[in-house]
């Protein structure tokens, strides 16, 4: 499974500080801990507010640089607005990148899209359109179908899209865990040459012992056909959870991958 680290990203309030103040070192504190934790990409997230958007462009340029400066490691640039990704794009200097996200807004798609193609970068697609997070797997399903026209008639392949099917927090609707599961399931059938991917610690939101929950629904979305996910890999129980997937999954090819982490002593039980 591809581990995408989400600890850099300006809805926490010591990252969004530390972006104000240009405070490198403890941002790349933070890139380093997440590539040592297993991380394969690092989600850069610089938005800060209405109150930044002006700045925003140079603000993500600047953090794409300070963290490429500490890891050759791949980003995932993250904002919904094209000049940020653009200034993003501007200062990045890897060859593969990942960019967070587009919908099924036609204009999104257009701009977005045309971005991601340009650069031949892998983009994350969320299952939703103007109307928002869509309640049903038809209607996310349809979402998809859109994105997935307009995005390889501008140019790129299935194999680079990871169609994100949504989690809306399950104490907010008890239904929407197995939506997003069975939305998964679908999207890995419609499009088997396409990714997928899901911010995990959504599921959660507002409920007591939230890691147990999470770790709870990696298990059932790496069964429904999960490739990606969004979250902190320096949870180590959730990252041995990862390794005990990918292997029960048919991903890790005659128990490599755990039994190497269990040498290693990186896996806890």
């Amino acid at each position: 499974m591809i581990i995408i680290g989400e600890n850099i990203n300006a809805s926490n309030r010591s990252v969004a500080e530390a972006i104000v103040s240009r405070d490198r070192e403890f941002l790349q504190g933070l890139a380093r801990a997440q590539v040592t934790a297993g991380a394969d990409f690092i989600d850069v997230n610089s938005s800060l507010g209405s109150g930044s958007i002006e700045d925003e462009p140079a603000t993500m340029g600047w953090l794409v640089e300070a963290v490429q400066e500490v890891t050759d490691r791949p980003l995932v640039i993250d904002s919904d607005r094209p000049e940020v990704i653009e200034a993003a794009l501007r200062r990045y200097r890897g060859e593969r990148l990942m960019i967070n996200s587009v919908t099924a807004q036609p204009e999104r798609l257009a701009s977005i899209g045309s971005l991601a193609a340009k650069r031949q970068a892998w983009v994350i697609a969320l299952a939703m359109g103007s109307e928002g997070i869509p309640s049903t797997v038809a209607e996310r399903l349809a979402a998809c179908d859109q994105i997935m026209a307009r995005l390889t008639q501008l140019g790129l392949e299935a194999e680079q899209i990871f169609f994100d099917p949504l989690i809306l927090p399950i104490a907010v609707d008890s239904h929407q865990g197995m939506v997003s599961l069975k939305t998964l399931e679908q999207i890995k059938s419609h499009y088997p040459a396409a990714k997928t991917v899901l911010g995990l610690s959504n599921i959660s939101y507002g409920l007591p012992l939230r890691k147990l929950i999470n770790r709870a629904f990696l298990l059932m979305a790496a069964y429904a056909g999960l490739d990606a996910v969004i979250l902190n890999p320096l949870d180590t129980k959730m990252m041995s959870f990862i390794k005990a997937a990918d292997m029960l999954t048919g991903k890790d090819s005659s128990c490599r991958g755990y039994t190497r982490a269990h040498r290693k002593g990186i896996l806890e039980d």
